[in-house]
């Protein structure tokens, strides 16, 4: 599997690890193992140890941030997939818990995302508790700790590991950014009627009806 390499400025300074990272805060790194020693069994060493989810960026342990409200934004858009996914078995969707890896080095863990059985080998579900395999849609709930440049970073990861379409749900504006590549998207807001495009044709959700339970 390739690497997706993004450091091109020499690290000297935890400013200059961070800046790597999208200007993330300094809480969520781990460091033990220490950042640029980190690898895949660490990230299930740590998750076995203390229940925490941490995606691999950098060779560093990077704490998943989620939120109540986030996880059930993640699961009202779990539960739209599966109604339609399943019954036309076009694969599989997971949730916020579901470590992949995007490339040699690199584990993310989108909240949502949907896995076309043509994905996956013998249209299988995989036995290994990170599989190295590019999901067909990816969903991020953002949170409050998540900056713009770590979003424009997974993004891009994204689409370079072969993700065709990413949805980018923000509870605090009640929009959604429709990204169909690293540098192409459209802002959906309340009102409006989010689609599967060419990733799951058919597919529709009402916004008014995502968000619909945080005026509660």
């Amino acid at each position: 599997m390739a690497s997706l390499v993004h450091s091109i400025a020499p690290i000297e300074t935890l400013a200059d690890f961070l800046g790597q990272l999208g200007d993330i805060d300094p809480a969520r790194v781990r460091f033990r193992p220490a950042p640029g020693t980190a690898t895949e069994q660490d990230v299930l060493d740590i998750h076995a140890r203390e229940g925490r989810l941490c995606e691999l960026v950098e060779h560093a342990l990077v704490e998943k941030v989620m939120g109540f409200r986030e996880s059930w934004l993640a699961s009202v858009l779990i539960q739209a997939l599966l109604n339609f996914v399943k019954p036309r078995d076009l694969g599989l969707v997971t949730g916020e818990a579901g470590l992949i890896e995007l490339a040699s080095g690199l584990i993310r863990i989108p909240d949502v995302a949907f896995i076309a059985w043509e994905r996956l080998p013998g249209r299988r579900l995989p036995q290994e508790p990170i599989p190295a395999i590019a999901p067909n849609l990816v969903v991020e709930v953002l949170s409050q700790a998540n900056t713009s440049r770590e979003m424009e970073r997974k993004r891009r990861e994204y689409f370079e590991a072969g993700v065709q379409l990413v949805w980018l749900v923000n509870p605090e504006t009640r929009t959604v950014e429709v990204c169909t590549a690293s540098d192409q998207s459209s802002l959906l807001h309340e009102g409006d009627i989010l689609d599967g495009g060419a990733v799951l044709p058919g597919f529709v959700l009402s916004l008014n009806e995502l968000f619909l339970e945080l005026n509660r």
